[in-house]
């Protein structure tokens, strides 16, 4: 059995394939910090992961 494969918080269901530069994982995401950092993309997110979670 393999190691634990991370989820993207970007892009919901997707795995996190290290799509910034430098990062590790989805906790030291660029990409993640910048859309957490800004009220309006995190709502957007929020809507995108209830509209996944809805199909």
């Amino acid at each position: 059995m393999g190691a634990p494969v991370p989820k993207c918080p970007i892009r919901p269901g997707d795995p996190c394939t290290l799509c910034h530069p430098g990062a590790h994982g989805p906790e030291d995401c660029g990409l993640v910090w910048l859309v957490m950092g800004d009220p309006e993309l995190r709502d957007r997110l929020a809507e995108i992961r209830r509209g996944a979670a809805a199909s």
